[in-house]
């Protein structure tokens, strides 16, 4: 019966992980470009055999194969399709259409500077005229620097990325994606950085101006999976009051000696 506190505690533990997830993904809902996460699991190992009354090994039996009791929590991935497209109507909010990301320069808090890369296009013209996040992160061109434009000039983004105004093109969005999407970690609610190992490659994706790709997200599947992760915890939780009320009367009663 132990056993079978420790096996439901592992499945509570793995509920409570899925649950983890799904918050964060409905809470991410309406965020830009970001992309919904999941969890894997793996479930014990059964015991395939026992060999009895072998004498090489005495008077004790021997598994053949290994026991884990209950569930173990594996990883966590992120499903990187695209989600939907919103108009905006907004030449500076930009959408991919395909695989990759742009790159963002990053600064944290002490000032120190990094690449980050995002499918967040929400982008806007500072009062320097920098193309910037709306956290106030500079854009980079395909040379990996800042984008520098006239606010007061009229601008087009065409397919490529291509900025244009006056009739001259002035830089070109970079866009770019990666060999492996394993090597890829989160940073914030939609930056991605990249790991030890990550290697980029080049992309055919579109860029569409005037549109914002929303979070890939459904709210009706992310509520639906909820409730089967509460019947599944339930199902645990109760479980656990079963095997203790057992325990509870063989301790109890059972054990008991009559006066």
């Amino acid at each position: 019966m132990v056993k079978g506190l420790y096996t439901a505690y592992t499945g509570m533990r793995h509920q409570q992980n899925r649950m983890d997830i799904l918050s964060n993904n409905m809470a991410n809902s309406a965020t830009v470009g970001f992309k919904k996460e999941g969890a894997t699991n793996q479930a014990f190992k059964d015991v395939l055999a026992y060999r009895i009354k072998d004498a090489t090994d005495g008077w004790r039996g021997v598994g053949v194969g290994k026991m884990n009791l209950g569930v173990k929590i594996g990883e966590s991935y992120t499903d990187y399709s695209q989600g939907g497209f919103h108009a905006t109507d907004n030449v500076f909010d930009l959408a991919i259409g395909g695989e990759g990301f742009f790159a963002i320069e990053y600064t944290n808090k002490a000032g120190v500077t990094s690449t980050k890369y995002t499918r967040d296009g929400s982008f806007t013209l500072d009062v320097d005229g920098d193309l910037v996040t709306k956290d106030g992160d500079f854009v980079l061109d395909k040379n990996g620097k800042h984008i520098k434009l006239d606010p007061m000039k009229e601008t087009a983004i065409d397919a490529k990325g291509n900025i244009t105004q006056g009739g001259q093109i002035l830089a070109q969005i970079r866009v770019v994606d990666f060999e492996d999407y394993n090597y890829l970690e989160h940073f914030g609610e939609n930056f991605y950085q990249p790991v030890e190992g990550y290697q980029l490659k080049e992309t055919d994706a579109k860029v569409f101006s005037g549109y914002l790709e929303q979070s890939n997200v459904t709210v009706v599947s992310e509520m639906v999976e909820l409730i089967s992760i509460s019947r599944a915890y339930d199902a645990n939780q109760k479980v656990i009051q079963t095997i203790d009320g057992s325990l509870d009367i063989a301790a109890n009663q059972l054990g008991k000696l009559n006066g």
